[in-house]
């Protein structure tokens, strides 16, 4: 389960081609529950899922592309095109990962006919196979009306970024028994509406475990439980790309360290004209 890339010599880049191998299914998927922990990372762009496609089950392309790719203070702002453009490029980029596509704020919220609308525009436009949305209670007769006509669907409860204005922040939430038992009531709708898997984000770790031992599907932690069926981070906060860290997150490298010392020389070769150098250049025919 890997890629392999041929180069493009019209454009100089690498592009990926499949060795032989079966891009895992929703099906798949779902039948991890109780197994071999997930591993899902976020992807945003073609280079990106090269390169963590074949160590992960699951890319998300997630709206969190608002604030990672576009600057935004959250994703509120984030478009249904935005979303299908960044899924297409996750798609072409992998070869083994089931991508699942974040439904935007505002998308599927008004019906479930309008969520149908937008989530089938997503998979054809992307070639995807599931969407994600947030929500508890209230979104479970969403989800089964999708589920129903043939969309999997990723359910997300606990935090939920898309409600930040509502919530007054991303502090972690079950806290208190009463919001411990909605979101709890919360996971129970929409695993039995349906969903293929659940995001369990931002929640204390007592309510994530219970969550992971009450639903039939698999509970994908982040900020929630090394007990989850499965976790997501986003990939550029895992690789250090940010001068902020959440509590949740472990920095696996110090990328932006190491970009920034790249530059740096690069900077310096070329303010002392030692780059290009010799291999660099071209040089007439004899």
């Amino acid at each position: 389960m890997s890629t392999t890339y041929t180069l493009d010599t019209s454009t100089s880049r690498a592009n990926p081609t499949p060795t032989p191998m079966k891009r895992l299914t929703v099906p798949a998927i779902r039948a991890r529950k109780g197994g071999d922990p997930l591993v899902m990372l976020t992807a945003y762009t073609v280079r990106m899922a090269q390169l963590l496609d074949p160590h992960c089950d699951m890319l998300l392309v997630g709206d969190s592309l608002g604030q990672v790719i576009y600057g935004l203070p959250s994703t509120v702002a984030v478009t249904l095109e935005m979303m299908a453009a960044h899924g297409a490029a996750v798609v072409r980029g992998s070869y083994h990962s089931v991508v699942v596509i974040d439904m935007p704020f505002g998308s599927y919220e008004v019906s479930p006919e309008q969520a149908f609308a937008s989530a089938a525009r997503l998979l054809k436009e992307t070639g995807a196979a599931a969407v994600k949305l947030e929500g508890g209670q209230a979104m479970a007769p969403t989800v089964g009306f999708l589920s129903a006509r043939g969309i999997p669907v990723m359910g997300h409860v606990g935090l939920t970024p898309q409600a930040v204005n509502q919530l007054g922040g991303y502090g972690a939430r079950g806290r208190t028994q009463a919001e411990f038992a909605r979101i709890l009531d919360d996971a129970k709708a929409i695993s039995q509406a349906g969903a293929f898997a659940m995001v369990v984000e931002g929640v204390v770790e007592p309510l994530a475990e219970q969550i992971t031992s009450t639903i039939d599907v698999p509970s994908i932690g982040i900020g929630a439980s090394a007990k989850c069926d499965g976790q997501v981070l986003v990939a550029e906060d895992m690789l250090g790309l940010f001068d902020r860290t959440p509590r949740f997150v472990k920095r696996f490298d110090d990328m932006a360290g190491r970009i920034s010392a790249a530059v740096e020389t690069y900077a310096v070769e070329v303010r002392a004209r030692t780059f290009p150098g010799g291999e660099q250049v071209y040089r007439p025919k004899d």
